[in-house]
């Protein structure tokens, strides 16, 4: 399929949102047009090349507050304390059940858990409650975007909802109630 100039462009800018780390030459092949199309479109647009885009994910760990980098499950690529955070789980054999090739659940909880925890900007926060719902089944091998938003927060109570995709498909969503403490007993 081929897209007109301007639509391509917008479409390049909200696949860049969703997912700042697509290569050039994956966007190529997505729009059809060549990689000197995509770099070009990148320019006009003020987008930066992946590296750019990478290192500006890096810096997302160094503004962490309530976690430590090793303790987010995925890979951290956003973070705005107080309102988002993103970040990617590539699923492996290894969090996979042997029979079915399902991944277990619980990889799917602690990728949300610990994203909804770091969006918070405080040292101590707790996981109250969790209201979870699985869509879909994740098989080995996806790639899991999880995005988490504040929706609430007063004093130090906080409301958390974190959707999981697969691609444009829903596969998670979790609300999470958290606790910031200023000491932990």
């Amino acid at each position: 399929m081929r897209y007109i100039k301007e639509d391509r462009q917008k479409l390049l800018i909200e696949l860049l949102e969703k997912d700042p780390l697509l290569t050039d030459q994956e966007l190529a092949q997505r729009f059809n047009v060549s990689i000197q199309t995509i770099r070009l479109d990148r320019l006009i647009l003020g987008i930066p090349e992946l590296r750019e885009r990478t290192r500006h994910a890096a810096s997302a760990y160094a503004r962490l507050k309530s976690v430590s980098e090793g303790e987010v499950i995925g890979e951290l690529i956003a973070l705005e304390l107080g309102k988002y955070s993103e970040s990617l789980l590539l699923t492996t054999p290894e969090m996979a059940l042997q029979r079915s090739k399902v991944i277990r659940g619980h990889f799917l909880f602690a990728q949300a858990n610990s994203l909804a925890v770091a969006v918070i900007d405080a040292s101590n926060v707790l996981t109250g409650k969790a209201n979870l719902t699985f869509h879909k089944v994740v098989r080995i091998g996806e790639e899991i975007r999880a995005r988490a938003v504040v929706k609430r927060a007063e004093k130090t109570r906080y409301l958390v909802e974190v959707n999981s995709y697969n691609g444009e498909e829903l596969v998670f969503t979790g609300e999470f109630v958290l606790f910031a403490k200023e000491e932990v007993e």
